[in-house]
């Protein structure tokens, strides 16, 4: 990286660091008004918002269930036409899809028969273990009520049902009806509590068992296995609202509570007021300064690497690592580029092949370490003798090309005579095979309509030429 790079990097990161630094002042300066707005508008509002998202998610299903109850079609029809099944299936069916749940349902108590909107699924029996909750139901002086159940009928997850009890206009007791919704969406909306308002929510019933939680965060199953609420056991189960502030691991916790008559069940909601607040420090400045920060750091960091192995990365794929000039790659590229220029300028271009004579015969006898110093021998050669405009490349093996830039016919002869010269008469390949090393030529000169294959075709050809008329001479093909 030049010294450009650096001044751009270092400029900024001082930039970057300003900007945070700024961000964090005006954070601790904001922090405690920020710190009262959620005390006197933000928690009040958010306890609202959870109360109407109880209420659309949980109290509907217990409207329904009770609507279901007192259905006179519902008690009509258990009392005169149980026979017709096809009517209680499909009433069934309507108040599913109209309400989204996941199941209704409806027992008869003449019958037994227990059925949902897929039709009669069983018979309920006092000996079957799943159906015990329907005759403890039955006994209970309530007419409805919240039960959790696992029903393998119906789904592999837990269920809750609200169960409500059906009376004729004697107040007979005829069956149960009622909905269900699965457990795993109230846990996934008791999550959505505790992640967008940072509250922990739970529900109780008058004996202060815990009904509903949020799976793996609340595994008490009363209120008397939390030590911090415990002493306020007889002020949470009221049915007047609950504002209190509590200690918990020597840190101020908030608890509201409201009582929710139509489930007969107490919503608590709890809050770490110092985690509240830390909360807002991570989000801001995680989110702000380390991210921001760190992210750009790295992203300096890393840019910076990719340029400098990028580099390298370049070099490796450009150059021929033995002999320290262009490979075949790089070469094809430029002289397509160079070959067009040269068409559109109509300006003169040649194209020269050269293959060593003979060089197995120096690989066998002197070895490929020789071999490879003859390679870069003659690179030498021709690098040094041509000129800074032409290309050069290894193309592959023993052969080389070389592009005359601008460069007429014989200006290329003229050229390539001098160069099978200085390779034919040069010491220190003498010395290296013990003998003269000579190579063949061939040369050709670009034609307007030519594409790059015709131009390094017909330069091949003319080696091969050479090669097949005795080697150590020039062909040329038009």
């Amino acid at each position: 990286m030049n010294s450009k790079y650096k001044i751009v990097v270092l400029i900024g990161l001082l930039l970057l660091i300003l900007s945070v630094s700024i961000t964090f002042i005006n954070y601790f300066v904001s922090l405690n008004s920020t710190e009262k707005h959620l005390r006197t508008q933000s928690l009040p509002l958010s306890l609202d918002n959870i109360y109407t998202e109880i209420q659309k998610h949980i109290i509907e299903p217990y409207l329904v269930s009770s609507m279901m109850a007192n259905d006179t079609f519902v008690q009509d029809w258990l009392l005169s036409d149980e026979a017709n099944n096809q009517k209680i299936q499909k009433y069934l069916e309507a108040v599913k899809n109209k309400y989204s749940m996941f199941t209704t349902f409806l027992v008869s108590e003449k019958t037994g028969n227990y059925y949902t909107q897929d039709g009669l699924l069983e018979k309920i029996e006092k000996e079957n273990p799943n159906n015990a909750w329907y005759f403890k139901f039955k006994h209970i002086q309530e007419s409805h009520e919240i039960n959790l159940d696992f029903n393998k009928n119906l789904s592999n997850s837990l269920i809750m049902f609200i169960n409500y009890k059906i009376f004729d206009s004697n107040y007979s007791y005829l069956g149960a009806t009622g909905v269900a919704i699965k457990i795993s969406y109230i846990d996934d909306m008791l999550k959505m509590f505790r992640q967008k308002y940072h509250f922990k929510v739970s529900f109780l019933n008058e004996n202060g068992d815990i009904v509903l939680s949020e799976k793996d965060i609340m595994p008490e199953r009363n209120i008397d296995e939390l030590p911090n609420l415990k002493k306020y056991k007889s002020e949470i189960i009221s049915k007047e609202p609950l504002n209190l502030e509590y200690e918990i691991n020597n840190k101020k916790g908030l608890l509201n509570t409201k009582y929710i008559p139509e489930l007969n069940l107490y919503l608590l909601v709890e809050a770490n007021l110092d985690d509240f607040i830390t909360d807002v420090k991570d989000i801001f400045f995680i989110n702000l300064f380390f991210s921001l920060f760190i992210s750009i750091i790295i992203t300096i960091i890393i840019t910076y690497m990719i340029k400098k192995y990028n580099k390298k990365l370049e070099y490796l794929a450009d150059i021929d690592l033995l002999t320290n000039i262009n490979n075949r790659r790089v070469f094809t590229l430029k002289l397509e580029h160079t070959m067009l220029f040269h068409q559109r300028h109509e300006q003169s271009m040649s194209l020269l092949f050269l293959d060593i004579d003979n060089f197995k015969d120096v690989n066998d006898k002197f070895g490929h370490i020789i071999g490879d110093k003859v390679l870069v021998r003659i690179a030498d050669i021709l690098k040094t003798n041509i000129r800074k405009s032409d290309l050069l490349a290894r193309w592959g093996g023993e052969e080389f090309v070389i592009a005359y830039v601008n460069s007429s016919i014989e200006d290329s002869i003229a050229v390539t005579e001098k160069l099978k010269s200085l390779i034919e008469d040069d010491y220190i390949l003498k010395n290296l095979n013990e003998s003269i090393i000579t190579a063949s030529f061939g040369l050709t000169i670009l034609k307007k309509e030519d594409t790059m294959d015709d131009l390094v075709n017909r330069a091949d050809m003319a080696m091969y030429e050479s090669k097949n008329n005795g080697k150590n001479r020039i062909s040329i093909i038009d």
